[in-house]
């Protein structure tokens, strides 16, 4: 609660900016709503403070549910599937999160290129400043960078507005400078989205990205099962959301990712769908 009520002068002077055009979401709105009926609620009432606290409390807790739920687009606009044009010419979003990393990401770069496929790549800004080349190999490949945060912390949704905001553009930042292009998407990182997230990227040009199929490459060490979740609902307008960063190792000590692209590229294929960057399937 204190996270958000210190962040409350942040959010309005971001509403201020000219340009940001920040619109709360509809759980966010009703969020500010609620602190702002809290003070002359208690004003008229001091005998019912706690039941204001719970009040509050719970709102709290329901924010943070929400967060958990990276799809649903209460906290903030989200997209987790293709528009409906990309839909419509058979493409899928294939998505790598967590890299770059010198063992995984050229090896995935090969395997794409084998394909004639096209991806995003979510990549850490620490990472990308320890290996710019592979950034910049990256999108000489055809394929787009995108932010996934500079540290990549694991408390990173419980950070207050400012530091969010400036952790995506300190990534936002080398990103550019190692891709040649700025990103134009971001996605949390663990996919547990902050309740501040939409307000932190007012006015960056950036939109947030979940997926409509997950591998669970990070924690899962079967390759079948990897490949089961993402290709069993497989259809057009699809974000796949898969790592080259962080990957589980399979029994036989290949990467995950390494073992389940080549399969789920021939299922695209098999299915008459392509693999695109996100940049090109919201280009028309």
């Amino acid at each position: 609660m204190a996270r958000l009520r210190d962040s409350l002068p942040e959010i309005r002077r971001q509403r201020a900016r000219p340009g940001t055009r920040w619109r709360p979401a509809p759980a966010f709105a009703a969020t500010l709503a609620l602190h702002a009926a809290a003070v002359p609620a208690l004003l008229a009432w001091p005998e019912a403070w706690a039941h204001v606290l719970e009040v509050l409390l719970a709102d709290h807790a329901a924010l943070g549910t929400l967060g958990l739920l990276p799809r649903c687009g209460w906290i903030g606009p989200t997209v987790s599937r293709l528009p409906s044009a990309a839909s419509a010419r058979g493409e899928v979003a294939l998505t790598f999160d967590d890299g770059p990393d010198p063992d995984v990401t050229p090896r995935v770069l090969d395997l794409l290129d084998r394909h004639g496929a096209r991806a995003s790549f979510f990549c850490v800004g620490r990472r990308a400043l320890a290996h710019p080349d592979l950034v910049r190999d990256i999108a000489r490949r055809g394929h787009s960078v995108e932010n996934h945060s500079f540290s990549h912390a694991p408390l990173f949704a419980a950070r207050g507005l400012g530091a969010l905001r400036r952790d995506l553009l300190q990534a936002q930042a080398v990103l550019t400078a190692a891709a040649g292009a700025p990103p134009r998407f971001v996605r949390a990182p663990f996919g547990i989205r902050s309740p501040l997230l939409d307000p932190a990227l007012a006015g960056t040009g950036l939109r947030h990205v979940a997926w409509s199929a997950r591998g669970w490459d990070t924690v899962c060490r079967n390759p079948a099962a990897v490949l089961n979740r993402l290709t069993r609902r497989l259809a057009a307008g699809d974000v796949l959301l898969l790592h080259d960063g962080h990957s589980a190792a399979a029994a036989d000590g290949r990467k995950v990712v390494l073992a389940v692209l080549p399969a789920l590229l021939a299922a695209l294929s098999a299915g008459g769908l392509r693999a695109v960057s996100l940049p090109d399937a919201f280009a028309s």
